[in-house]
């Protein structure tokens, strides 16, 4: 039987633009995880990942115009959204190899013997050593920053670990396109290409979680496919880390008093997050619990008008689409359920923007109305009107883990008076970041970001963005009275390499 063919599609019309490849039979998969295997060796040099991390960089900026042509052509998103995201990515790829430079990563420990203590403690040296090859599962909203040359990658990458990608069937000829341009970057360093492998299919996927040089796995997409991956990669002979984002509500508390100080601003603030990228990113506020009353009702027509005024867009597929539809239909029908602005479709290939609204008292208790607490992927929100804290708790409560969670307070709210730190406290179980008076879209890459959450936002404690995503693609080991010319140079006791470590118990740096 031939191998399926896989097919750059236009979202704008639904139209095939051209095929890329054929889906990946078992054995390519096998080819790619082999030949990534093999260039493990190339990346133990920290001075070489990092300049290939950079080269990296620098090389998709050179091609930035392809790039974003090539992107635009597949997703829909823009020239000036796949711009800001290419350079996002960029920013992202010198930020881990400054990482890797600077080498406090590896979390070094040094204690000498101390027969004083009890028991004794022996020569003891840890420090941190990659997993080996690691799985990537691309997403569809994000084509470069969550993609083939995305966070997973380039943490993986910055580790140590060489990556097979299974590509997004929305961008299948970007991500060829990004896989040429960090080989090419790869070949630079005299690294082998297979360090970044590419996979296209859905049984490829399957096939990859399931080999057996895997080491560990990160993905972002649906609660449904990031399950049935997490359930292959514990079902394995040897299961593996699996880091998956799957689903997130993103909940946005309203506080009586701050829909009274600034209702307008409110509403004009959400209306802007929820459409951005037309509803399409992860961290979207999907639930807002608003105050009943006068300050709610202005807070409903500011997010009313600016919400009208958002132009129809396109989503990344069609079946996104149709799924859009058909979810915000089935909402909208519930009892007790309205629609100021009515989400749906928009035209042939399009979809509108809106948003639903609900009594807090029909979500506060497990009934018909459980779909309104599940993410519906696309340019709505639901608007859950409380009418005391007592349903803002109960609401609270019912929620599953999210990425994020949100509070808007007064000016008074937000000096200490009244229950903001205590709502505050009460979201922070909820979500892996918990934002005041901002909103959710938008992750930076920082240091102390998190970009993860209890399950099913995320499927672990790690996070997918900033530094400390590096830790997802390590192990620890420690070497007991190994003898000074046998140990690796990171753990002796000279320091020859100028690392970060703690050394009996004092920190140097």
């Amino acid at each position: 039987m031939a191998a399926a063919p896989v097919w750059s599609v236009d979202p704008r019309t639904g139209k095939q633009r051209e095929q890329v490849a054929v889906e990946a039979t078992a054995q390519e998969v096998d080819a790619a995880v082999r030949a990534a295997h093999e260039a493990r060796g190339a990346l133990a040099d920290r001075t070489v990942r990092s300049a290939f991390l950079r080269t990296a960089a620098d090389e998709l900026e050179t091609a930035r115009g392809g790039l974003v042509e090539t992107a635009d052509a597949e997703t829909a998103l823009g020239p000036v959204r796949l711009t800001g995201e290419l350079a996002r990515t960029c920013y992202q790829l010198r930020a881990f190899a400054d990482i890797v430079d600077e080498g406090a990563f590896l979390d070094v420990v040094i204690n000498h013997p101390d027969d004083t203590a009890t028991p004794p403690i022996p020569d003891l040296r840890r420090y941190k050593v990659p997993l080996g090859v690691v799985a990537v599962y691309a997403a569809s909203n994000f084509p470069f920053a969550f993609s083939v040359a995305g966070g997973d990658t380039a943490s993986a990458l910055a580790a140590g670990c060489p990556v097979v990608v299974k590509s997004h069937p929305d961008h299948p000829a970007l991500s060829e396109y990004v896989a040429k341009v960090l080989r090419r970057a790869a070949a630079r360093h005299d690294v082998p290409e297979g360090v970044v492998g590419l996979v296209h299919g859905f049984e490829a996927g399957v096939e990859l979680i399931k080999h057996p040089l895997v080491a560990a796995a990160g993905f972002t997409g649906s609660v449904r496919g990031g399950r049935a991956l997490f359930d292959a990669a514990a079902a394995r002979p040897v299961p593996i880390p699996f880091h998956g984002e799957l689903g997130s509500l993103n909940p946005v508390v309203v506080t009586e008093a701050a829909a009274a100080e600034r209702a307008e601003a409110i509403g004009a603030g959400l209306a802007g997050s929820m459409t951005l990228g037309v509803g399409q990113f992860c961290v979207k506020p999907g639930l807002v619990l608003a105050p009943a009353g006068a300050a709610g009702d202005a807070l409903l027509k500011s997010l009313t008008d600016a919400v009208s005024d958002t132009d129809a867009g396109v989503l990344l597929d069609h079946r996104m689409r149709d799924n859009f539809v058909a979810g915000v239909a089935e909402r909208a029908g519930l009892p007790d359920v309205d629609s100021p602005v009515t989400p749906g479709a928009g035209g042939e290939h399009t979809v509108s923007a809106g948003f639903l609204t609900v009594p807090a008292s029909r979500l506060a208790a497990e009934g018909e109305h459980d779909l309104l607490l599940e993410e519906c992927f696309g340019p709505v929100t639901v608007v859950a009107r409380y009418e005391d804290e007592t349903e803002v708790k109960a609401v609270l409560s019912r929620l599953p883990g999210n990425l994020t969670a949100t509070v808007q307070l007064s000016e008074e709210e937000a000096a200490g008076e009244g229950r903001g730190a205590e709502i505050l406290a009460e979201l922070t179980p909820l979500a892996g970041r918990v934002l005041v008076n901002g909103w959710p879209t938008g992750v930076a890459v920082a240091a102390a970001q998190h970009h993860g959450g209890p399950y099913p936002a995320t499927t672990s404690t790690s996070t997918s963005v900033g530094g400390t995503a590096i830790e997802r693609w390590m192990r620890p080991v420690a070497y007991q009275n190994a003898p000074e010319a046998l140990l690796p140079q990171e753990l002796r006791d000279e320091n020859p390499l100028g690392l970060p470590r703690r050394f009996n118990g004092r920190l140097e740096r």
